[in-house]
């Protein structure tokens, strides 16, 4: 890999919103230097001209494999043009200026090899493999008139159904197996699927604490969909390390979050697009209907979160033709978030989530060199962000310039 040299940016420390007009020296794919004058014969010279850089960004909750809304759909499409189809969400993730995405349901170790060994296709993906569910939970695609049941961890799909502690300890141990770098669990209803109520709670606590303790062992997180306060709390008690979604939290969800050192990762954009794209992408009306159960209560519980210290990671959760969405998440949380805190949210924080601080998450000597150059200052105006066409001029992603705007 060729050594690169970025000459005159305005590097943003996301930590402190400091902002330093420096060089910065790439090779092998990891910072090498930052400073000022750097120059190496050999390197390749980038002049950015007192454009903005900044960490890349990171995404804890997409569905990469999920070119349909409907998941239904999925589990029975052939996974070769799953595959495919995933290809081409995981490369406009990249070019929105997305370097670090965690799939919450679909991605498996082959997708996570291939971008691995083409990283300029996608951004790094770290995956569960099947999202673990209960019988009529989140996971389970069946409808009420369905009786039979195939599955297998090979197939595409978002979930894999399991009850009692004999299934999910095997279907945990199979995830891991599999090389998860996560798991995930189904632990209360959801929009999508057909059967659940929003208000359910899923699996038992003897079965969750079990899940908890498999990834435990294999020194992987646990990350838990789940709304409501009772669901959140139960997952909390029983150990998870992160909450997707939590629309529905409490005053005790919020000192559980912060006394268990978990995380919340809040999904807004996902109910707007259900609102007005749900059906279209292929969701029928009656699972449309459950999105105004939670639309209101979501950024009432960030704001909520953010008032009380509570780590807080962005995240997306979008679907089918939904996915070009994914940067509309920043202008939902800007109503109650201010922007520093904001790019932590895509930046540091994820990466504590990720159990990768050391890697990614900062402009710093030693990181992976996943990097966005912005025409504006998004400290400024968040809204930069949101308009790639116009602001995103580079997309760098491990010393790779993967993606370049050069009309921005």
């Amino acid at each position: 890999m060729s050594s690169l040299i970025l000459k005159n940016a305005n590097v943003i420390d996301v930590i402190t919103g400091n902002i330093n007009c420096n060089d910065i020296k790439i090779n092998n794919g990891l910072i090498d230097e930052i400073g000022n004058n750097l120059s190496n014969s050999s390197s390749h010279v980038l002049n950015l001209d007192g454009k903005f850089i900044m960490p890349g960004l990171c995404d804890a909750h997409v569905h990469v494999t999920a070119f349909t809304a409907d998941f239904s759909k999925l589990k029975n499409t052939s996974p070769f043009y799953v595959g495919i189809k995933s290809l081409e969400i995981l490369n406009g993730m990249l070019s929105r200026g997305f370097t670090t995405v965690r799939d919450a349901g679909g991605a498996d170790w082959g997708l996570s090899k291939h971008i691995s060994e083409n990283p300029t296709l996608g951004p790094r993906l770290l995956f569960c493999g099947h999202a673990l569910s209960q019988t009529g939970g989140h996971g389970d695609m069946r409808g009420p008139g369905e009786n039979s049941l195939h599955q297998c961890f090979c197939c595409a799909g978002l979930g894999h159904i399991c009850d009692g502690l004999p299934e999910v300890l095997r279907a945990s141990r199979e995830e891991i197996r599999r090389g998860a770098t996560h798991l995930k669990i189904m632990a209360s209803g959801g929009v999508s699927s057909p059967t659940d109520r929003i208000t359910s709670t899923q699996f038992s606590e003897e079965e969750l604490l079990a899940i908890v303790n498999e990834a435990d062992a294999a020194n992987i997180p646990v990350m838990a969909h789940a709304y409501t306060a009772r669901a959140i709390n139960r997952a909390l008690k029983c150990g998870v390390t992160s909450i997707e979604h939590g629309n529905l939290l409490d005053k005790e969800s919020i000192n559980l979050l912060k006394n268990k050192k978990a995380f919340l990762v809040p999904t807004l954009i996902i109910y707007q697009a259900l609102i007005e794209q749900g059906v279209e992408a292929g969701l029928s009306k009656e699972m449309v209907n459950k999105t105004y159960e939670v639309l209101d209560a979501g950024i009432e519980a960030l704001s909520f979160a953010e008032k009380n210290d509570v780590q807080i990671v962005y995240g997306t959760d979008l679907l089918g033709i939904m996915h070009p969405r994914q940067l509309e998440e920043f202008n939902l949380r800007s109503k109650v978030i201010e922007p520093l805190k904001l790019l932590q949210q895509a930046t540091v924080n994820a990466s504590k989530l990720f159990s990768m601080e050391d890697k990614i998450g900062q402009v710093k000597e030693g990181f992976n060199a996943d990097l966005i150059v912005l025409n504006n200052n998004p400290l400024d105006n968040i809204k930069c962000l949101t308009k790639p066409k116009k602001y995103l001029n580079h997309v760098i992603k491990g010393g790779n310039i993967c993606f370049s705007n050069q009309l921005s």
